[in-house]
């Protein structure tokens, strides 16, 4: 039985795979997992009552499992883990928060009007912790083998790269060479190709947050 998974169409394009970083984790877990599933894109500027009834916050992802509707990308990554332990993704503890900070910096820069705010050296700052950790560690956040972290990691890494050289000019500093290599490593992955939404439907989701 394929369970059902419910994720962000993209803007302007109900039929095509939205530009959902959690939505896009939650897929990749799918995959890794051999997991059956059957996608749900919803139109979130125009939620269906359906959706709506089964998750009154209209939040996406949400998850089908045993008859019951599950939200949060990191409660439903849990459970899958859970149900299908086989490959494992779990992350021992010490690296389950690298790069945990990236994607809050990445909004607040690029919602900033103040080149003088901190926004883009605070960013610089965990995108720096992050290359130190790599080099030590690398390729991945745990070493040889891809893990749930990675997973998180890959798409919000993905959405800053695309909204912030779209709307800011701005690109990773070419010294973090290990975020570049870890960078091209993951958004060359097939798993990561599949389930990613086309850059311009990544530029249209941000567009309003920023303009």
């Amino acid at each position: 039985m394929a369970v059902e998974v419910c994720v962000k169409a993209a803007d302007g394009a109900p039929d095509i795979l939205g530009d959902c970083p959690f939505c896009h984790r939650v897929l990749m877990t799918l995959e890794v997992k051999k997991v059956p599933y059957k996608l749900q894109l919803i139109n979130t500027n125009d939620k269906p009552q359906w959706f709506l009834e089964v998750n009154p916050e209209g939040k996406v992802p949400v998850i089908k499992f045993d008859d019951k509707w599950i939200a949060d990308s990191d409660v439903i990554v849990g459970i899958i883990e859970e149900k299908y332990p086989i490959p494992s993704l779990s992350a021992p503890p010490e690296v389950s928060s690298v790069g945990s900070k990236i994607f809050s910096s990445f909004l607040k820069f690029l919602k900033s009007k103040d080149p003088n705010d901190g926004s883009e050296q605070a960013l610089l700052d965990e995108l720096k912790a992050l290359d130190e950790h790599l080099k030590a560690k690398g390729p991945y956040v745990n070493g040889g083998n891809i893990c749930a972290v990675d997973l998180s990691l890959a798409p919000k890494l993905y959405h800053l790269v695309v909204a912030l050289g779209h709307f800011k000019g701005w690109n990773v500093p070419e010294s973090l060479t290990h975020v570049h290599n870890y960078m091209k490593l993951l958004f060359s992955w097939e798993t990561f190709e599949k389930t990613k939404a086309a850059k311009e439907y990544v530029i249209a989701g941000w567009a309003p947050k920023v303009n």
